[in-house]
C-alpha cells in the first residue's frame, strides 16, 4: 500500500487508474461491512454510539483547521464557485455550471429551513462565508452570527461583508468545544460541521439552550445510507484521514435519530450522492485549469512540497468524487434535517 500511494502522488499515474483504483477500494469495504454477521454489525453500530456520547464534543479541532481552512484564501478564489461554497452542491440539471449549483443549495436551505427576513441567525462552522454571505444580502433585516475556527475565514468573511456594503454579519472565532452564547437564534443552521463532531449529545444539548422556543436548527451533513465510521489517521491506508479529514467521522443516515434527548425530529431530506460527484469534479477541473496560479498559492502553504500538496488535493477531489459518486450516488449521500426544540 505504501508503495502505491507513493505512485499515486508523484503525479505520474493517470487519473483514470487513480479512479479505478479508489472505486476497487470502496468496494472492497462495502463487501468487508456487508459481509460480517448482522448482530455483529449491530454490537459495533451501538458500541461506537456510546463512544460518541462519552467523547469530547469534537476532537483534533487544530489538526483539521490546519488541514483546510488555514490555506491561503485565493486557493478557494481559484478551485471553488462565485458563492465560495466549499460543501456539496445540488444540480437541478446535468449541465449547470458551479456556481449556479451552488444558489441552488443555498436557496434549498432557506427553503428548507424556513428562513425568512428579520430572525436573528446562527451559522455553527461558516467556512469562507459562502451561506452567511448569502443570507445576509437575501435577508437584510435579518441579523447573521457565523462561528469558524478560523481567523483567515473571519478576516475574508469580515473583508467580503464590508466590500459588499452588509452590515448585519457578526464572525465569532471559536473552537466547538470551547463555544458559548448567551443569545437565543430563531434559526440554526450548519453545513458539513458535524462531520468533525463526536459527541452529538452534548452538541444537541448545547444548541437547545441558543435556539428560542420555537426556533429550528438545520443541518447538513454527508453520510453513508447505513455505516457509521471514524476516518483513522494511523498506517498507510489511511491517507484520507491523515491528510485532509483527522478528528472526522462518516455518519449514518440515521446517526442523529440517536441524539434527541434535546431536540425533536421534524423532517429529513436524502439528497443523492451525485450532487457531492459533480460538485468535486468541478472542483477538480478549476485546480487543474488554474495548475500555475494554484501552485504558486500553496508553495505559501507547504514550501518545498508544494507539487506533492498539489497532487494530493487532486486525489482529494477525486476521492471524493468516487466516494460519493458509487453505485450511482446510492451508497453514500448527502443528508439534510430538520429539528425543533423539546
Amino acid at each position: 500500500m505504501k508503495f502505491a500511494i507513493k505512485a499515486v502522488e508523484s503525479g505520474l499515474i493517470p487519473d483514470f487508474i487513480i479512479r479505478f483504483g479508489i472505486r476497487r477500494l470502496l468496494k472492497q469495504r462495502l463487501l468487508d461491512e456487508f459481509s460480517q454477521d448482522p448482530q455483529q454489525s449491530s454490537k459495533r453500530y451501538n458500541d461506537f454510539l456510546y463512544e460518541l456520547k462519552k467523547s469530547k464534543l469534537a476532537i483534533d479541532t487544530d489538526k483539521a483547521n490546519e488541514q483546510h481552512y488555514e490555506i491561503d484564501s485565493e486557493f478557494y478564489n481559484l478551485v471553488l464557485g462565485q458563492n465560495k461554497k466549499y460543501s456539496s452542491c445540488y444540480y437541478k440539471n446535468e449541465n449547470e455550471s458551479l456556481s449556479t449549483a451552488e444558489k441552488n443549495m443555498l436557496e434549498l436551505y432557506i427553503e428548507r429551513g424556513q428562513f425568512s427576513d428579520g430572525q436573528n441567525i446562527l451559522e455553527l462552522g461558516c467556512g469562507w462565508g459562502s451561506l452567511t454571505l448569502y443570507l445576509a444580502k437575501r435577508f437584510p433585516q435579518s441579523h447573521i452570527t457565523g462561528v469558524s475556527n478560523s481567523h483567515s475565514q473571519r478576516n475574508y468573511i469580515l473583508k467580503q461583508a464590508k466590500y459588499r456594503g452588509l452590515k448585519n454579519i457578526e464572525i465569532i472565532t471559536c473552537d466547538i468545544n470551547n463555544l458559548s452564547l448567551e443569545n437565543q437564534f430563531d434559526r440554526i443552521i450548519s453545513i458539513e460541521m458535524f462531520e468533525h463532531v463526536r459527541n452529538y449529545q452534548n452538541l444537541f444539548k448545547n444548541i437547545s439552550s441558543w435556539m428560542n422556543p420555537q426556533g429550528l436548527l438545520f443541518i447538513h451533513v454527508f453520510c453513508h445510507r447505513h455505516l457509521m465510521y471514524p476516518f483513522e489517521t494511523e498506517g498507510e491506508d489511511n491517507w484520507m484521514g491523515k491528510y485532509f479529514f483527522s478528528g472526522g467521522q462518516m455518519p449514518a443516515a440515521d446517526t442523529f435519530l440517536n441524539f434527541q434527548q434535546h431536540l425533536n425530529i421534524e423532517k429529513r431530506w436524502i439528497n443523492n450522492g451525485q450532487h457531492y460527484e459533480k460538485t468535486s469534479n468541478h472542483w477538480l477541473e478549476n485546480m487543474d485549469e488554474n495548475k500555475q496560479q494554484v501552485l504558486i498559492v500553496l508553495k505559501k502553504t507547504y514550501g518545498q512540497d508544494y507539487k506533492l500538496w498539489f497532487q494530493r488535493w487532486r486525489i482529494f477531489f477525486m476521492s471524493c468524487a468516487e466516494l460519493f459518486g458509487y453505485n450511482k450516488g446510492n451508497e453514500w449521500l448527502v443528508g439534510h434535517y430538520l429539528f425543533t426544540r423539546r
